[in-house]
């Protein structure tokens, strides 16, 4: 596993991004673990955080793109830190780009926050997480009532690596079939589970012999 992605995993459980325990997802299942990107909070988080990104997207799909979508409302803030980072990582400008929930009529008006869209963009959406591709159903249609653009990919900072919708394939590969792009993340679960398992992280053990169990049993359940 690249470096990067170890020191990944550690960061979101120092920042309690990443959870372990019992909880209730919106969709009703009973998981062993939880991420809430909202925890970043800090500066230094932030600054982190897009580096990571910036590192997972440089390796799965180059710097050759023009502009980092993020869909409103915590795709904002990973767009700014994402951009900035590859700026300082690569020396490479990137515009970035979100949209509004709801259309601006006055001052800096219409539906996108940032940078505009210009017909031959090739574009890189950016997501904390993605369960069922909701939030890509919503903004897909907007990227391309704007302008003639190439979707070259979404990233993600954790792939749950569970069945979405269809209940058949995971979420991002739901989504790389519906709309024709590809699809990546930072980490996948299976490689936080190999880098936590039995090993200490933070001081202590994060996934003992107990809660790997119960991910294992979550995955015979919800797994792809």
């Amino acid at each position: 596993m690249e470096q990067y992605k170890q020191e990944f995993i550690e960061f979101m459980v120092e920042s309690d991004v990443l959870k372990f325990g019992e909880f209730t997802l919106k969709s009703g299942r009973k998981s062993p673990f939880f991420m809430n990107a909202g925890a970043y909070v800090t500066g230094t988080q932030l600054r982190k955080l897009g580096e990571y990104y910036a590192k997972a997207i440089q390796e799965h799909y180059g710097l050759d793109f023009d502009v980092l979508f993020g869909p409103a409302y915590k795709g904002i803030p990973l767009t700014v830190a994402t951009t900035m980072a590859i700026s300082e990582l690569y020396g490479k400008d990137i515009r970035y780009c979100s949209n509004r929930k709801e259309v601006k009529d006055h001052g800096d008006t219409g539906i996108l926050l940032g940078s505009k869209l210009r017909d031959g963009d090739r574009v890189v959406i950016i997501e904390d997480v993605t369960t069922s591709g909701k939030s890509i159903e919503e903004t897909f249609p907007i990227l391309k009532e704007q302008a003639e653009v190439e979707v070259k990919g979404l990233i993600v900072s954790l792939n749950r690596m569970e069945v979405g919708k269809g209940g058949e394939k995971c979420a991002l590969d739901e989504i790389r079939d519906l709309y024709g792009f590809d699809t990546a993340a930072i980490v996948t679960m299976a490689e936080v589970v190999e880098r936590l398992y039995q090993k200490e992280c933070n001081g202590k053990i994060v996934i003992d012999d107990r809660l790997k169990e119960a991910i294992d049993a979550y995955y015979k359940t919800y797994g792809v």
